[in-house]
């Protein structure tokens, strides 16, 4: 091994689980951590809904490299035929939804617990005081934000709003024909993670293999709403966890 390899793997978070964001389209990982999988999220309860600008993973549907910064990641594959109509900003930026508009995408994230909780602000509200060290679940879906409330998704009929399916915490709606979910180890993201500072928490991932799309305008009706979540802005993005020894292997 090269020096410069050396200092390379030194570098890394090697006393950490496996982490995320990841190419999905790779099954490579060197990372044996293992910890329990969450089950379905039907058996949890939803405790966080939150997005990212642009895709955090990257994936057959979502693999056109934006830049390396806490803006950067991931953006979907159809970006350049949207239509100018689809780009028009009915808000003109001014919408209660920061940080997104019409041809941005973002990457949803809705995080569910085994702890019995109420679903609320951050990723807090997944555990509670009797609940340190729950299993946790993120079903994650990629979107191309367009102006198109006639054939886009609805994003509140995708939110909570106090649904409940059989005792648990629900979305109203999680995508279903985007492809079959990659299911696999990680941790959190975010921006405050990279592959020289990890994540701690342990994590079973579930991301849709495509894009699709969604309505700038329900992004903001949400935000207008007083979503539960106290989310009015899209976050910020963690860089491809790219290091194999940080990687879980994909089944």
């Amino acid at each position: 091994m090269s020096d410069a390899m050396k200092e390379t793997v030194a570098e890394l978070c090697l006393d950490a689980g496996p982490q995320t964001p990841r190419d999905i389209s790779s099954k490579i990982g060197l990372n044996t951590v293992e910890f329990t999988m969450a089950p379905e999220a039907s058996e949890l309860n939803l405790c966080n809904i939150h997005t990212h600008t642009n895709a955090e993973h990257k994936g057959p549907g979502f693999s056109v490299f934006v830049n390396d910064t806490d803006s950067g990641g991931y953006a979907c594959n159809d970006t350049d035929t949207l239509t100018d109509f689809e780009l028009m900003d009915p808000y003109q930026g001014l919408g209660a939804y920061k940080g997104v508009k019409p041809g941005d995408t973002i990457e949803v994230h809705w995080v569910h617990t085994s702890c019995d909780i109420t679903p609320g602000e951050g990723l807090g509200s997944c555990l509670s005081e009797t609940c340190t060290d729950p299993l946790l679940r993120v079903e994650a879906q990629v979107f191309l934000v367009v102006n198109d409330p006639e054939n886009a998704l609805d994003f509140t009929k995708m939110a909570y709003g106090g649904n409940m399916v059989d005792g648990k915490h629900q979305a109203k709606m999680i995508p279903s024909d985007t492809g079959t979910p990659v299911i696999f180890r990680g941790s959190t993201t975010g921006p405050s993670y990279d592959q020289s500072t990890c994540s701690a928490l342990s994590v079973t991932w579930s991301v849709r293999p495509s894009c699709a799309r969604v309505d700038i305008s329900s992004l903001h009706r949400w935000a207008e709403s007083g979503n539960v979540f106290n989310e009015t802005k899209s976050h910020g993005v963690r860089q491809l966890v790219t290091a194999p020894e940080l990687l879980s292997p994909i089944e």
